[in-house]
């Protein structure tokens, strides 16, 4: 008896298993893994534009198979058809699919398009920018543009025109190099879900104006094209006073500084001595190439006299703001009698008006992806059409998940391995940068002693925060007295801190210019070799 209940209870495990495959497989519509060659089922594009070349490759790390991005720097267009159009009308729709980005993204899309039937006006071997799509769908970054994108095209049935109406504020491509499902659930209740690994990111409806951009049902009124601004309508809400009239006093042409004539040169300023003078320590490089590298001259230092006395060289009064100084003189402004507002065309009936219960989605009849890229390794995988959005679900677990965890698990690994090495590598970059700071121009006169500081740092890593404050301090000193003309006080003041966020700014704005020369230098070693060379 008990085994009959046990066969029993299996036939019935069987049956519910049997039913709940083949409705998943009723709800799956198109599903492509890339398990095999896709050559022969996938068409590429025989457009001149699109030269990129798609690959059947492995996920890195990984057994299963992708369409790979394989070239940097090229337009991409590959396609394929579904078995029969799908309509999106009926029900729920699940679009979705698996990237990689196994060399990041910096510039360049990794989207779908969900494309109309032939009959639109496309064929697959003239797959284009230009083919009629229904949907595009998924990542998008360059520039400031960083984006998975949503965009319906949408007939409109008054002007018969296809309008692409864009998802507002969508979520942002995932930044790093591991594998992503992402998910687009269109519900019949006109709601839509973008999820990121099964996460909702995005919730909207495709009929709110909150949501899309244009919006699907355009507005009632329009500003009438037609109408044109009166010639006597006055915008400006203030005028000048025409009765105003400038004081006597009132003088336009006085600076806004004048000298100080209380102002007294103080005692023991050196007028002879110059600030700077030539290093007498200094000798020429046994290397000096007098033709290759032009005159020698030895490097500056600070005139020592200069170190005890208020000051060297011509001295000026100093400059203070001008009591008389009042700028140019406008008249007030006064209320404007005239004054009827901004003004706007009237607005008329929209002759391209119309409502709408729900979206009247074209059918997709195929699957493509057009892009262009700057980066390649971008892997595609896993494509899913399906009326469930648990069959989408399910996929995520069983395809996307291990794989995504496996990828998660070898990269915190990697992150713990590297902790050392990630300190280094960055020491290495400091290092870099400093040598390219040494080499402004207007820190010529303390080159040799920066690069000195910088080689001992090299031989001592541990002391890169110290080296980088020091080289730091440098620059700021020498901005200061560009800045503030060389003068010195009796007592050195410290520097506010603005005046090191100028000096900053100016190091910034320095190391920007001197970078496209900075690398056309042969090689780093020359430039530390001769390092006490003075720049012409």
């Amino acid at each position: 008896m008990a085994v009959s209940l046990r066969f029993a209870l299996l036939l019935f495990v069987a049956f519910v298993s049997l039913q709940l495959i083949s409705a998943s497989d009723d709800a799956k519509i198109f599903y492509e893994s890339f398990a095999e060659p896709f050559e022969g089922r996938w068409i590429a594009s025989d457009k001149e534009d699109y030269k990129g070349v798609w690959r059947h490759s492995k996920s890195e790390g990984h057994d299963d198979y992708g369409l790979l991005v394989s070239e940097p720097a090229r337009k991409y267009a590959i396609v394929k058809e579904l078995d029969e159009p799908f309509s999106l009308k009926d029900g729920t729709v699940a679009l979705q699919y698996e990237v990689r980005l196994q060399n990041g993204l910096e510039c360049g899309g990794a989207y779908l398009k969900y494309l109309r039937p032939q009959e639109a006006g496309w064929n697959p071997k003239e797959f284009d920018n230009d083919s009629p799509y229904t949907i595009m769908f998924g990542p998008d970054k360059c520039g400031v543009t960083n984006k998975v994108h949503f965009i319906l095209k949408h007939k409109n049935p008054k002007s018969g025109q296809y309008i692409e109406h864009h998802l507002k504020f969508p979520p942002s491509v995932p930044s790093d190099k591991l594998t992503h499902v992402y998910t687009a659930i269109l519900k019949p209740n006109n709601d839509l879900q973008i999820l990121i690994d099964g996460e909702e990111k995005k919730k909207a409806n495709f009929l709110s104006s909150e949501d899309f951009e244009p919006p699907l049902i355009p507005e009632k009124t329009i500003p009438d094209p037609d109408d044109k601004k009166p010639e006597d309508w006055d915008e400006r809400a203030k005028i000048p006073d025409p009765n105003a009239v400038k004081p006597d006093d009132w003088d336009e042409n006085a600076p806004m500084e004048i000298e100080d004539e209380d102002a007294v040169k103080p005692e023991g300023w050196l007028d002879d001595e110059p600030e700077e003078i030539d290093d007498p320590e200094a000798t020429k490089p046994e290397d000096w190439d007098d033709e290759e590298d032009g005159e020698w001259e030895a490097p500056k230092i600070d005139n020592p006299k200069c170190e005890t006395a208020p000051g060297c060289g011509e001295w000026k009064r100093p400059m203070k703001k001008n009591p008389a100084y009042k700028g140019k003189w406008h008249a007030p402004l006064i209320d404007n009698l005239n004054y009827k507002g901004i003004w706007k065309p009237q607005e008329i009936p929209n002759p391209d008006y119309f409502e709408l219960d729900k979206p009247d989605f074209e059918p997709i009849a195929a699957v493509g992806i057009e892009i262009w890229t700057m980066q390649d390794g971008i892997l595609f995988g896993n494509f899913l059409i399906a009326k469930d959005e648990k069959v989408a679900e399910s996929y995520r677990k069983t395809a996307w998940k291990p794989k995504y965890d496996a990828e998660k698990e070898k990269q915190k690994a990697e992150e713990a391995a590297a902790g050392s090495d990630g300190l280094a590598g960055f020491q290495k970059k400091v290092f870099d940068l400093l040598y390219k700071i040494a080499d402004l121009p207007f820190l010529d006169a303390y080159k040799l002693q920066i690069l000195d500081v910088i080689e001992k740092g090299e031989k001592q890593p541990n002391l890169t925060i110290g080296i980088l404050v020091s080289v730091v301090v440098v620059i700021i000193s020498v901005l200061l007295k560009i800045i503030f003309g060389g003068k010195k006080a009796r007592v050195e003041p410290k520097p506010k801190p603005t005046g090191a966020a100028e000096s900053s700014g100016k190091q910034e704005s320095s190391i920007d210019e001197n970078e496209e020369e900075t690398e056309k230098e042969e090689t780093g070693a020359s430039v530390r070799k001769r390092h006490t060379r003075r720049e012409t």
